[in-house]
């Protein structure tokens, strides 16, 4: 890998408030023994009222280029988003109307602006009202919220930032290669899916970033080296995998190793880079989106996709087909990671183990999003690094994968056996009614 591991980086149980490692030293006193028979609450502070400050993705931008007004759900509110039909930009503003609150994504697209369904007023792209057909003049302070936006990689972003301020050139979604780059032509389309994921806060999504362990769990995979960078707004996981024996999820890399390097860019949009061992010396290069927006402060939409690079000889077809299969190996973890995210209570003092990566360093990182950018403190965005060994992990994973196909075999076997002795049991019995009646 490119980066270094950092060896001035303390443990994972270090982190832990209140916890330190412990030497094998003298015998514990009386006041410690009773301290080890405390049972560990679990804490967990409200949820926060506000919502991150940076680019959040709201779909792929052709999505909302049919002429019609689209409503959005997201930021505690609803927005509109829509093509002008004489600039042909993409525009979001609040989707309720300041005269009388009619929704606005229920109105239509006239010219560069939205008119709404109530009483026709026209809001234009940047929130100002363009007319008001019955009325001799516009209001002076006729005028909604027009929310900042970024259309890249064929998505559309938009900027929330409950301090109101704009979005600079320094903390941006950065362009895909696959997409912008002079080899766009050889990767497929996007392969897109959403997900609406209820009861649940945007952070337990963000955690999976440092969860080593949830990799085996959930998405079937040897996590056999796992590192993780965070600097500034970015937030990155490097990776090594390869898949689990006992499982077939019927993916490309089913037998094959894969690499990952995937970063957050900002609170909600990671980019996952991935090369997969397909076999016959081929790798397949692919790009993996991983999103999100908050409909409230405790649900939000998942939106997840995949282009992938063609292999030599492969047709565009086949390259959308490859780009499909990944999002649907996608689907297969992401739908059990919202179930345990859906079912699971917020922990704020996670008891963590060495091999869990650092959680409460990646959360000092995250809490940046969340606070004015006055108080956004050095802890928050200089660079951290942290190498988990996983060797103990991947050994007792490997032997538990290895007891899960004996096993499978034995059943088969006996199943098997059963199926025969069955048959020969009917074809004897068979044999002696056709006997008796000669």
């Amino acid at each position: 890998m490119s980066v270094q591991p950092d060896v001035s980086q303390t443990s994972a149980v270090a982190q832990q408030p209140g916890l330190s490692q412990q030497s094998n030293a003298a015998p514990q006193s009386n006041a410690a023994q009773q301290s080890d028979e405390e049972v560990r609450v679990i804490e967990a502070a409200a949820l926060p009222t506000r919502f991150a400050r940076g680019w959040h993705c709201i779909g792929l931008a052709e999505e909302f280029r049919d002429g019609k007004p689209h409503e959005i759900q997201a930021f505690g509110t609803k927005l509109v988003v829509f093509q002008g039909e004489d600039d042909g930009e993409l525009h979001v503003l609040n989707a309720y109307c300041p005269h009388m609150g009619g929704n606005l994504a229920h109105g239509t697209v006239k010219g560069d602006a939205v008119a709404c369904p109530f009483h026709d007023w026209r809001w234009s792209g940047n929130g100002k009202c363009a007319g008001i057909p019955y009325a001799r003049r516009v209001p002076p302070r006729a005028k909604t919220r027009a929310w900042p936006t970024l259309e890249r990689n064929k998505q559309l972003y938009v900027w929330n930032d409950p301090e109101g301020s704009k979005p600079t050139d320094n903390i941006t979604i950065p362009e895909i290669e696959g997409i912008h780059g002079p080899e766009a032509g050889e990767w497929s389309d996007w392969s897109w899916n959403a997900l609406r994921v209820d009861n649940s806060n945007c952070r337990e999504i963000v955690d999976n970033v440092v969860d080593m362990a949830h990799f085996y769990y959930v998405h079937y995979a040897f996590p056999e080296y796992f590192k993780n960078v965070f600097d500034g707004h970015v937030a990155t996981q490097y990776m090594e995998s390869s898949p689990r024996p006992d499982i077939d999820l019927g993916t490309l890399s089913a037998s094959g190793g894969l690499r990952s390097d995937a970063s957050y860019y900002g609170p909600s949009y990671m980019i996952d880079k991935l090369w997969a061992d397909v076999g016959g010396g081929l790798e397949m290069e692919s790009v993996l989106i991983n999103c999100h927006y908050p409909i409230d402060e405790n649900s939000f939409m998942l939106m997840y996709g995949a282009i992938v690079k063609k292999l030599p000889g492969m047709t565009d077809e086949q390259a959308s087909q490859a780009a499909r299969a990944t999002s649907e190996g996608l689907a297969v973890g992401f739908e059990q990671d919202v179930e345990i995210w859906k079912n699971k209570t917020r922990i704020d003092n996670p008891l963590l183990t060495e091999e869990d990566g650092p959680v409460y360093q990646l959360r000092r990182w995250y809490e940046q999003f969340y606070v004015d950018a006055a108080d956004v403190k050095d802890e928050m965005v200089r660079r951290f690094e942290f190498e988990i060994d996983t060797t103990r992990a991947n050994e007792a994973w490997r032997a538990e994968a290895e007891a899960n196909i004996a096993a499978r075999k034995a059943a088969e076997a006996q199943l098997a056996a059963g199926a025969g002795a069955a048959g020969a049991g009917a074809g004897a019995a068979g044999a002696g009614v056709e006997g008796g009646g000669s």
